[in-house]
């Protein structure tokens, strides 16, 4: 799907600029990328993903939040039609509704066609750390339910393993409880049963094995991961380029 965005970005010494169509490469303006311009073109750059009819998991957060934006401005253009929306918060759920964008829920769509949503640490393997913002239990139901989970993520979200930037993993109890690692947690699978073995532990912030894409937002533009096709894409001055990926690299 054609969505309207800056389609070009390009390296000018340690600036990056983005050009319009009736822009030169010959001659680029002197433009810097803030943090928050490179999170929305990375949204802008998931909801290419959405097609017309389909069922969406809307996720929670500043950069998830541009992607919302743009699914609402698109229905509004007429560029899609026939979404039906599954929000992972409340706040999601307001913003959605004041863009026109039909909601639902899972008893009425238990399988969905896509999920779109932030993520506060993505290892090599594409496992997640979410929930820091809350929203942990709605997030873990929609998006565990999506055919396709498209992850939006700046750089530094970006981590050896899970755990590794020292934040507090996020564990939905009564009441609510977060953990520490001093270590590398190790088998996630195992740590995962484990946590939800312990009383009153209602689910924990790691999302293993569920993301299949990965839009990371850096300094050198716009990246995009895939898992199950083993290549990662990505623009060089206005070229889309695929090279083949070792799923474990990211």
């Amino acid at each position: 799907m054609e969505i309207s965005f800056p389609p070009l970005i390009f390296s000018n010494g340690d600036s990056f600029a983005v050009l319009s169509k009736e822009m030169s490469l010959s001659s680029p303006p002197n433009v810097v990328l803030t943090q928050e311009d490179l999170k929305r073109l990375a949204a802008y750059k998931a909801v290419a993903f959405v097609e017309s009819g389909m069922v969406i998991g809307l996720g929670t957060g500043s950069t998830t939040a541009f992607a919302v934006e743009q699914i609402g401005q698109l229905l509004q253009q007429g560029k899609l039609k026939n979404i039906v929306g599954i929000s992972t918060s409340k706040k999601t759920q307001e913003q959605a509704l004041a863009l026109g964008i039909p909601l639902s829920d899972l008893n009425t769509y238990p399988v969905l066609d896509l999920a779109i949503d932030g993520a506060d640490e993505v290892d090599s393997k594409f496992n997640l750390v979410k929930g820091r913002g809350g929203s942990l239990l709605r997030e873990k139901m929609v998006e565990g339910a999506c055919l396709k989970f498209v992850v939006i993520v700046d750089e530094s979200k970006i981590v050896e393993n899970l755990g590794a930037s020292g934040l507090p993993m996020p564990v939905e109890i009564v009441p609510f409880l977060d953990l520490y690692f001093e270590k590398e947690i190790g088998d996630l699978n195992f740590a995962s049963d484990s946590i939800l073995r312990i009383a009153g532990v209602v689910e924990h912030g790691m999302f293993i094995d569920m993301a299949t894409t990965v839009v990371i937002a850096s300094v050198a533009g716009i990246i995009l991961k895939h898992k199950l096709e083993g290549h990662v894409c990505f623009l060089v001055k206005g070229e889309k380029r695929c090279d083949l990926l070792e799923t474990s690299h990211l």
